[in-house]
């Protein structure tokens, strides 16, 4: 009799909602990975997060990460302090290695078979970034983290994770912050700010909202992939965007309405 227990990388799909979303692509910041510290990894944060994403990952749906390195040093804030943009870049593109290296030991505490590709070959500690060897590793059920940024000075890990999302084939970018959506204003320090539930790509250009950087937004734009920005702290707030939930505010194409023409109909 043939045994029905699934192949070794493949998670056990959990019974409950079905998922919205086959494949996606989570970005978090760096500052994400620092809890109440003020500096670098608690290990408390990176377990709560790798928690969440075991969660998703045992409902069937395809993840990739990618996280920035700004809890451990920040490109452009090396540059303005009078270092080489693109050494100060490299050593950025270095920190999301290590903040990458971390999430995966998590993931694998929880028994999530993890693999980090990096755009910077480092191959003593992770994978060369390469495209098919990306998606083959989601197709056999394991969760990629992809470092080092594009692997290239001068572009942020908003880009990079746009950049990844088109390669891999990501349905929808989950950008975890914390707040609840896009506003108008910082909703910490304005309490009058407003959320904007819904909005086109360009609306997010024009009025400069600081969801991703323009690169990024530009690349979402001419490919047509949406990006969802949610609070990542409230547990559960991954696994409801994944079953469909309406959970922070989504940034997608928006159709102009037809405006209806003034001229009379010849008859």
């Amino acid at each position: 009799m043939a045994s029905k227990n699934p192949p070794p990388n493949e998670p056990v799909k959990a019974a409950g909602p079905r998922p919205a979303y086959r494949r996606i692509l989570l970005k978090l910041s760096g500052e994400a990975l620092m809890g109440g510290r003020e500096f670098g990894i608690a290990p408390e944060m990176v377990v709560q997060i790798a928690s969440e994403v075991a969660e998703i990952h045992s409902m069937g749906v395809q993840t990739a990460l990618v996280i920035g390195g700004g809890n451990i040093f920040r490109g452009l804030s090396g540059s303005e302090g009078g270092m080489d943009r693109v050494t100060a870049d490299q050593m950025g593109m270095l920190a999301t290695l290590i903040n990458s290296l971390a999430m995966q030991d998590a993931l694998e505490h929880v028994s999530v078979t993890t693999r980090v590709l990096s755009a910077v070959e480092i191959r003593a500690v992770a994978e060369p970034f390469i495209r098919r060897r990306a998606i083959r590793h989601l197709e056999k059920g394991r969760v990629i983290i992809l470092a080092g940024g594009t692997g290239n000075p001068y572009f942020t890990t908003d880009s990079a994770a746009a950049l990844r999302a088109m390669e891999i084939r990501a349905e929808v970018i989950l950008k975890g912050t914390r707040v609840d959506g896009i506003y108008t204003a910082d909703p910490i320090s304005n309490p009058a700010a407003v959320k904007l539930p819904r909005l086109g790509y360009l609306e997010v250009l024009e009025r400069g909202l600081k969801v991703m950087d323009t690169t990024a937004i530009t690349l979402c734009m001419d490919n047509n992939l949406p990006i969802v920005v949610f609070n990542l702290f409230p547990h559960g707030n991954i696994r409801r965007i994944v079953t469909g939930e309406s959970i922070g505010s989504v940034v997608e194409a928006r159709k102009c309405p037809v405006r209806s023409s003034s001229r009379p109909k010849r008859r």
